[in-house]
């Protein structure tokens, strides 16, 4: 029987996990592209890569200076330059778009980045456990929230640039706030991709506009959208009015129990930002609609704090699941001092 060094042995077996977590990925996607697991094989995969590339640097001197040099470049911009862009960018957020907690998310995430990075130069190596414990507790849930962020992100934009179909029977644009009665930019970029959309279709589908009145404004999402449209030259007879809906998924559900009151449809397509696509894919999948999802572009300011937002609300749901895995990452630096 061969027996392979260490190192060798370490670099098949990486190798191995990560073409395992690769076709594992391919085989999610072929399947249904809208579960969040694919996004998590694909980080593993790319996890393993670079395991696998660090086994290979110990027998390489010219990969070892390579990601030396790459590592440090990362620790620096993780270290610095994130969370003061990320600062920087939730000043800008709150200026132009309000002072509510969704807008903070970006400047929350720099502070806590900032936060840690203080922390482990504070703390620094130590030989006390007691210290170690709780600092490497710290750590490893902060780790895991940033491969999962990673994960997410990776795929997110991955899953918008997907291979769209055509003949849609109807388009659900999903509400996304007023400026008091106004359609504001945000909202005209998806209003804009479903004109598009409306027009390549042959059949000239149905156009949902989907959302209700919130605070501060004087009409309801829907009624606002209806009017952007009819001046656009969409016909009122192509356009759906439904001003119920406050969340994405009571968007979809409300959309589409109207259509079936009306007629018989066939596939579906929903239009919202590109930031919001996957969630929007994940909570049709969770439905059981036959639905395909189009992002409209947005500005380059906003995407940091949305993208934030939309994981946010993916932990939540999944709240079961990610607090378990944190209780056990935290757990294992209490239990290697105890052992």
């Amino acid at each position: 029987m061969l027996v392979l060094p260490a190192r060798t042995g370490g670099t098949v077996l990486y190798a191995y996990l990560a073409a395992a977590a690769l076709g594992l990925f391919a085989i999610g996607v072929v399947r249904e592209p809208r579960r969040v697991s694919n996004g998590v094989w694909l980080g593993l995969a790319c996890l393993f890569v670079l395991l696998w590339l660090l086994v290979r640097a110990t027998e390489s001197p010219w990969l070892d200076r390579v990601l030396g040099l790459v590592f440090l470049v990362v620790a620096l911009v993780v270290a610095m330059i994130l969370p003061l862009a990320l600062i920087v960018n939730g000043a800008v957020m709150w200026r132009r778009e309000g002072h509510r907690l969704a807008n903070s998310l970006s400047l929350l995430a720099g502070l806590g980045i900032a936060a840690t990075a203080v922390l482990l130069f504070v703390t620094g190596p130590s030989t006390n456990p007691w210290l170690n414990a709780p600092v490497g507790s710290f750590v490893f849930v902060v780790a895991y929230a940033g491969f999962v962020f990673g994960c997410f992100l990776l795929y997110s934009l991955l899953y918008g640039r997907l291979r769209r179909r055509r003949g849609f029977s109807a388009i659900i644009v999903l509400g996304a706030g007023l400026d008091s009665a106004k359609v504001p930019p945000l909202l005209e970029s998806r209003l804009s991709l479903a004109i598009r959309l409306y027009r390549r279709e042959e059949g000239r589908p149905l156009v949902v506009v989907s959302g209700g009145q919130g605070p501060g404004e004087t009409t309801s999402e829907a009624a606002a959208m209806r009017e952007h449209l009819l001046l656009r030259g969409i016909p009122a007879e192509r356009i759906v009015v439904e001003d119920r809906a406050t969340t994405t998924e009571e968007n979809l559900r409300f959309s589409t129990e109207l259509l079936d009151e009306r007629t018989r449809h066939g596939y579906l397509a929903a239009v919202t930002n590109n930031y919001h696509v996957f969630r929007t894919a994940v909570t049709a999948r969770r439905l059981g609609l036959r639905l395909d999802v189009a992002g409209a572009p947005t500005a380059l300011y906003f995407l940091p704090s949305a993208f934030l937002r939309e994981f946010a609300a993916l932990l939540v749901h999944y709240r079961r699941t990610n607090i378990a895995a944190a209780a056990v990452l935290a757990l294992v630096p209490w239990a290697m001092v105890v052992g």
